[in-house]
């Protein structure tokens, strides 16, 4: 039974994983991500695709929301950009180690353009900036046909390494998930340095970090250019995994859909970020597998609980704001404050 979290050291304190069962568990994970296509089946391995993409992306808004809270509803139009970013660079040839830094870097400085109204507004009004930048962009990717394509979009060539072309979902699934884990890392190192407290400072009162010596504006940029920068890659990831990218795939509904995934999961967490993105993934495909199992009995099922699939799916959304407002991480501590505890009353 755990009983205290005693550090004699600096290099225990600044440990990224504090205990030896932490490591296990960590590599046990690794080991387990390597195997997923292997035992999982090219359906999950799918849902797997989509999730490791959703946390790259939804790490970047928990950046910028979460951690230095600023409200973005403009992440889909970063992500579009470094995907079409992508696509530009893959058409010509340049491999996707490259591609990807230069769709994030690409991201960062559009980030940095629509952040720079966080200096004079917050809150609501800072929403409502970033809602126009992703209008804005959104109309870009639309209308703009020699960059992006305009509506008809634009293919995107597979990505390749040493020979091998990663041109199914088992292959592109290795990609995702070594940017996935890479890039959470990076965040979780993020947070133990000046620069990622200053993040928090700043969320949880921007006049006291001021006083403390902060640069408000500059750490603010900062945080909607790392955030961007993530949501960059991610759209590239997600232009590599689907290979034919048109401008609804970034529409305002995707930035809805990360905003979501972070509330569910837990604002200013990583554990929430990542618990967030695969619920948001699974639950949405989990009733529409019940809905197809009910067209065996109901032929018209499919038809007619379509739309009520939508609202069982905002109802749960809407359960956890209620019922667990911390996020899905909250009910994870939970249990294992139990364990911990076990046989003892928490």
């Amino acid at each position: 039974m755990r009983i205290g979290d005693f550090r004699a050291s600096y290099r225990h304190d600044e440990a990224l994983f504090a205990t030896p069962v932490q490591r296990l568990w960590f590599a046990l994970f690794v080991l387990g991500l390597l195997l997923f296509p292997w035992l999982g089946g090219s359906y999950l391995t799918y849902l797997a695709c989509l999730t490791g993409i959703h946390v790259v992306a939804a790490t970047g808004l928990n950046i910028i929301t979460g951690y230095a809270g600023l409200i973005s509803l403009g992440h889909a139009a970063f992500m579009g950009v470094g995907c079409y970013m992508m696509a530009a660079l893959a058409s010509l040839g340049v491999p996707f180690w490259l591609a990807l830094p230069a769709a994030g870097a690409a991201s960062a400085a559009v980030g940095v353009f629509v952040g720079l109204p966080s200096l004079r507004i917050k809150g609501l009004y800072l929403a409502v900036a970033t809602l126009a930048a992703q209008f804005l962009l959104g109309f870009v990717f639309r209308e703009w046909d020699a960059g992006t394509g305009g509506v008809r979009g634009v293919n995107v060539p597979a990505a390749s390494l040493g020979g091998i072309v990663l041109s199914d979902d088992a292959r592109i699934y290795y990609l995702i998930m070594a940017c996935a884990v890479a890039l959470a890392l990076a965040a979780r190192n993020l947070f133990r340095t000046r620069i990622g407290r200053a993040f928090i400072a700043i969320r949880d009162k921007d006049i006291s970090a001021e006083v403390l010596g902060i640069d408000l504006f500059r750490t603010k940029l900062l945080a909607f250019a790392i955030g961007s920068f993530y949501a960059g890659v991610a759209g590239a990831l997600m232009g590599y995994f689907f290979r034919a990218i048109t401008p609804e795939h970034f529409g305002l509904a995707l930035s809805i859909f990360y905003l979501a995934a972070i509330i569910v999961g837990g604002l200013g967490t990583l554990l929430g970020t990542v618990l967030g993105a695969a619920f948001m993934t699974l639950v949405p495909e989990a009733l529409r597998g019940g809905v197809a199992l009910l067209s065996a009995w109901w032929p018209n099922a499919m038809a007619l609980l379509s739309p009520v699939r939508e609202m069982v799916f905002g109802a749960l959304i809407i359960a956890f704001l209620v019922y667990e407002p911390h996020g899905l991480v909250e009910a994870w501590r939970r249990v294992r404050r139990f364990f911990h505890l076990w046989p003892f009353k928490t």
